[in-house]
Order: structure tokens, then sequence, then C-alpha cells
């Protein structure tokens, strides 16, 4: 059943009349006529008792009059909830990132988005990258942090790219180096994060077109573990600068790393071709672009 009948019978028996209804619908007498008409033949009862001025309910239009009210109202809020989604004053962001990198990224982020848009919920999932990419994947979060390659599947947009550097215990003779060439650090252990994390690929598919698999002494979920380690001497660590500089211990030295330079890219991404929320779209526009 059409609602454009119902408000015309809601219409008529509230302005006392057709010609009344009309002019509160934006439409023609003879076109609220009809449309009363329709509906009483689309359900078999007479609505209205014409032979009144005004006119009046049937005991069968009192049922329709009901009923159409509330289908009106729950009409009415539909639309109003439809509204607040686009005007960002209610809904939900379902956001997946990494452990690594997203407070220095993305907390400020966090902040400004609550500021502006304080009806929206923000839902938050913290894995490795692979892990995000299976969830954004299957439609679970709407926006993911993914370390590129981004996979074909996604659209995405760069947040931020750094070198990644070589953490190495202030003891150790090659800390004092400003930079070193990968293949000198082949007989070091080193101290990875666990598998799922983006970051160990990078740096494993690097050891490997220079000629060494290393040996893996530790592997941490967490950055700050990672730099007790290095710091005990128990090997090396890797980490983007940014995320280096941030965290300096004394007993920890940060080494650039050449032949081969490695990057860190992040990047927030979104399935190709899908839906994207005014929330979500509120969110990437507050990101700037990398550098």
């Amino acid at each position: 059943m059409k609602l454009r009948p119902l408000r015309a019978l809601v219409e008529v028996t509230r302005q006392g009349g057709f010609s009344q209804a009309a002019r509160t619908v934006f439409a023609t007498q003879s076109a609220v006529s009809k449309a009363v008409r329709q509906l009483e033949e689309d359900l078999g009862f007479v609505l209205l008792d014409r032979d009144v001025h005004p006119p009046r309910l049937t005991p069968a239009g009192e049922i329709v009059h009901r009923r159409a009210l509330t289908l009106l109202a729950e009409q009415d809020d539909l639309l109003a909830e439809l509204n607040a989604l686009r005007g960002l004053q209610r809904g939900e962001l379902r956001l997946g990132l990494p452990p690594i990198g997203s407070s220095q990224l993305f907390a400020p982020v966090f902040a400004t988005f609550r500021a502006r848009y304080p009806g929206i919920d923000i839902r938050l999932v913290e894995h490795g990258s692979k892990r995000l990419e299976e969830v954004l994947r299957a439609g679970e979060i709407d926006l993911a942090g993914l370390l590129a390659p981004v996979p074909a599947e996604f659209d995405f947009k760069l947040v931020r790219q750094e070198p990644i550097v070589v953490l190495i215990a202030a003891s150790h003779p090659l800390s004092q180096a400003s930079e070193l060439e990968l293949a000198r650090l082949s007989a070091l252990p080193f101290v990875l994060f666990e598998s799922g994390f983006a970051l160990n690929p990078i740096i494993l598919e690097a050891c490997q077109q220079v000629g060494f698999t290393p040996h893996v002494a530790a592997r941490t979920s967490q950055i700050d573990f990672m730099i007790e380690l290095v710091a005990a001497g128990l090997g090396i660590g890797f980490l983007p600068r940014m995320m280096a500089e941030q965290r300096r211990h004394g007993d920890v030295r940060v080494v650039g790393l050449t032949a081969p330079a490695l990057t860190w890219h992040m990047a927030l991404a979104w399935r190709r071709g899908a839906y994207l929320s005014h929330a979500a779209q509120a969110w990437l526009d507050l990101i700037e672009p990398a550098r």
C-alpha cells in the first residue's frame, strides 16, 4: 500500500474537506479525491461519508485513519533518521586499525572527529594488517588501516610514509653508525612482530633480496616490549622512523637502513565500489595527504 493516499485521507479529515486538504499536500482537489477513492477501492470499504460537511470517517475509515497516523509517523521518523545520518548527527563508524603507528597517526583524528560529530559512535577493532584485510573484505568494518601495497580489490588513501630504521642496543659496535646496509645485519638475531603484522614481510623480503634469511630470536605484538628486548641485547628490531623517534630509549640507538632503503606506507582502505557511509567519508576528509 502506498502512503500518499493515506496522507490524503488524513489531511481531508484534519483540514475538514478536500479543497483544504489539497492546499496542504500541494495537489489539486480532484487528485486528492481520486487518491481517497482509489484507497477505498483497494481496501473494499467506504472510508468517508461525503454526504455530510465536513466529510466524516466511517467505522472502517476510523480504523484506517488510526493506522495511517501510525504509518505516516513512522515514515517521518524514518526520514528524520536518514537525514540525521546524512547530517552526521547520529550513526556509527566501524574502524579497523593496526597496533603499529595508530596512536601517532590517528589519535589526533579521533579527538577532532569526536568534537565535530559527537553523535557518531566509533567502533574500533585492532588487528595486524593481514587480519584487517580479512574483516574489511567481509564488510565487518568500513575503513581499515593497511600497509601498502594495498590489494587491488580496495580503494585507499595514503596517510603516511616513513623510512624503516633499525634499532640496535647502544652497547653494540654497529650502533655508532649513522646508516647500515641491510646485509651487514645478517649475523645478528632479529626481534620481529608476531605473524600477521605487515611490517614483517617488508623486512624478510628485503633480507632475501640481499641474500640471507635472518635468525628470529623473538616475536612480540608490543612495540615497547620489542624495544626493551633490543635494549637487553636479545637482537635488533625494526620500526618506522617516526615511531622509533617517539620511543627513544637510553640503551637503544636508531640507525638508518640502506641497500635497500625500506619504506613503511600506511593507507586507509575501503572496499572498492562498496557504499561508504557519511561517517566514513567524514573520517577520510579529516586525514591529511601522505607526506
